[in-house]
């Protein structure tokens, strides 16, 4: 009776403690913060792409004056690791106490996307079923996760890279998840660009330490880069895979429609669908 009680105790324990929200939101890159330099009425922006991506960046500040030359200016373009020094000339009342604030994005919206086949994202031989397909109503209903597909893995089940390409993007230090929208930036994932079709492919709800990549590392087309979790926003063990390209939006990026090798078109996938090699 006593090892009964002790096992209700722990979960209620695991149950209090997985519905905490974390107090610290991760990034998935490191962003180097912009080394900006005030001198009379000019502003030097010196920026840093860290990754194998295009990144956009756009400014604001505290100042009217200036706002409109950042305005003007727009979404500033970073090339795949390759730094960028922005000068902006001949603005009024600007001085040390001038304040910026800025927020990046990935890729490149100008430039033409290739379609391609994915693989499917888990290994040869296995077989999982759809549990959540495109524009349903739970989470796939945003632009920024409209076409994703929800396919049953388990917790330590491996994640295949759908595209060869660079690793952009790692979060893998997050341990709960749960049903409420809160959860939503708490997943932990990993991005993946490939720069010949300009496609970005997602790979969520990662378990802790999940991640067999890093940023940084080059990939292949069905190479193992995760293990399956349960974080973020879900009540159940799965792969949330998106695809996605760069958008102006709030997000930087917007779900498209894919197919997977074999056949398998996304916005035709439904619940209870088996997808396998």
């Amino acid at each position: 009776m006593k090892r009964v009680v002790l096992y209700f105790i722990l979960i209620l324990i695991f149950s209090c403690v997985s519905q905490k929200i974390p107090s610290k939101k991760l990034s998935q890159i490191q962003f180097t913060t912009p080394k900006i330099k005030i001198d009379s009425n000019h502003i030097k922006i010196e920026l840093e792409n860290p990754v194998h991506s295009p990144l956009r960046v756009v400014f604001k500040s505290n100042n009217q004056s200036l706002n409109t030359e950042l305005d003007k200016l727009g979404s500033i373009e970073l090339s795949a690791k390759l730094d960028t020094i922005i000068i902006i000339k001949s603005i009024a009342n600007i001085d040390q106490n001038t304040k910026f604030n800025y927020n990046w994005y990935f890729g490149n919206t100008s430039r033409t996307i290739e379609q391609i086949k994915l693989a499917l994202p888990f290994p040869r031989g296995k077989k999982y079923k759809v549990v959540q397909g495109n524009n349903t109503n739970f989470t796939h209903n945003t632009d920024y996760s409209r076409y994703a597909v929800d396919l049953d893995l388990k917790i330590g089940d491996t994640i295949c890279s759908a595209t060869n390409g660079f690793v952009v993007g790692v979060i893998d230090k997050y341990k709960f998840g749960g049903k409420s929208p809160k959860w939503r930036d708490y997943a932990n994932y990993i991005t993946i660009y490939d720069p010949t079709s300009g496609i970005y492919t997602q790979y969520v709800h990662l378990t802790e330490n999940g991640s067999l990549v890093k940023v940084g590392d080059k990939v292949k087309q069905g190479q193992a880069i995760g293990l399956c979790g349960m974080t973020g926003r879900t009540y159940s063990e799965h792969l949330h895979f998106n695809c996605l390209i760069p958008a102006d939006n709030s997000d930087g990026l917007k779900s498209i429609s894919f197919e997977f090798i074999g056949g398998y078109q996304s916005e035709a996938l439904k619940k209870d669908d088996i997808l396998g090699h």
